[in-house]
């Protein structure tokens, strides 16, 4: 396997664990319910819409905002590390992440952008995740970034779309099983992201001075 496709994998995975379609379709289709069928796909592709551009831009613009607000790549990673693990932990015990769950209250058309967009799709470890792959500032990280997530969304507009049947064939059981799987995938990426971060002598050196 070349180094290309192992870190496209990588970033894939990492992707797919944090937003997690699956378990995110249940949300969707809990906040889309009595919708029309149009409403439904509308809502699904102005989420995915906006949660694409808002990763691209991070991607992006990840070395600008570093250099803006002094911040440095290891700092990052454990701080972005330190997000993933809280959110996997969460969702070992079962429940929703807290910086994924959706308010309460009446919901129109808008869900598309909030909840579901933010912070349920992009949320602060899905945007910590896209800037480490991303900010080595070359093109070639950057385009794997994008590409990936990009995949992925058009992955989660299906799940979206077709969220009904996706809840009735893997039931509440097999939805649980897979949040779990997906917690335990998160909080190893955390863990991994925190140890790169503190291995790296760029952050001791900082901390020293």
């Amino acid at each position: 396997m070349s180094d290309v496709t192992s870190q496209a994998l990588t970033v894939f995975m990492a992707f797919f664990a944090i937003m997690n379609p699956i378990a995110n379709t249940a949300i969707f289709v809990g906040l889309t319910a009595g919708q029309t069928r149009s409403v439904q796909v509308n809502v699904a592709l102005r989420a995915l819409i906006t949660c694409l551009l808002i990763i691209t831009v991070f991607a992006l613009a990840g070395k600008t905002i570093f250099h803006l607000f002094g911040i440095t790549l290891p700092a990052l990673r454990v701080t972005g590390g330190i997000l993933l693990f809280v959110i996997g932990y969460q969702m070992l015990q079962g429940s929703p992440s807290s910086l994924h769950s959706a308010p309460d209250g009446p919901l129109d058309i808008n869900i598309a952008y909030s909840p579901i967009a933010v912070p349920i799709l992009a949320g602060p470890g899905t945007i910590a995740t896209a800037m480490s792959f991303s900010a080595a500032g070359d093109w070639l990280n950057i385009s794997i970034t994008v590409a990936t997530f990009s995949l992925l969304c058009l992955i989660t507009f299906f799940c979206f779309v077709f969220g009904q049947r996706v809840i009735g064939m893997i039931g509440t059981a097999g939805l649980a099983i897979i949040t779990r799987l997906m917690g335990l995938i998160i909080a190893v990426i955390g863990t991994q992201m925190v140890m790169q971060g503190l291995g790296s002598s760029e952050l001791w050196t900082n901390v020293v001075q």
